[in-house]
C-alpha cells in the first residue's frame, strides 16, 4: 500500500472564562485550505477541566471540517459527472 498524499490538520485552542474555542485548518493536496471553529462552554457548577473543553471544542471544529470536505467532494463529483448527484453524508 502506497501513501498518495498526507494531510496535516492544525488545531489551536483558546480558553477564557470557562469558554474554549478551537480553530482547525487543513491544507489539501490541491492547495485548498479549509478552516473551521468549534466552541465549548463550561457550566458554572462543573469542575474546571481544560482538556474536556478542548476535546468538545476540537470535536466540533473537526465535524465542521468534515462537513466542508463532504461538500467539496460533492461539488467535484457533480462537476466531473456534468449533472447533480445525490448529496454525500457522513
Amino acid at each position: 500500500m502506497h501513501t498518495l498524499v498526507g494531510w496535516h490538520v492544525e488545531m489551536e485552542f483558546q480558553e477564557e472564562d470557562g469558554r474554549t474555542r478551537a480553530a482547525a485548518m487543513v491544507r489539501l493536496g490541491d492547495g485548498v485550505e479549509l478552516r473551521a471553529h468549534g466552541y465549548a462552554k463550561r457550566h458554572p457548577t462543573d469542575a474546571e477541566q481544560l482538556r474536556v473543553g478542548e476535546e468538545i471544542a476540537g470535536a466540533r471544529a473537526l465535524m465542521d471540517l468534515a462537513s466542508q470536505l463532504l461538500g467539496k467532494a460533492h461539488g467535484e463529483i457533480d462537476e466531473a459527472a456534468g449533472r447533480p448527484s445525490y448529496p454525500l453524508s457522513s
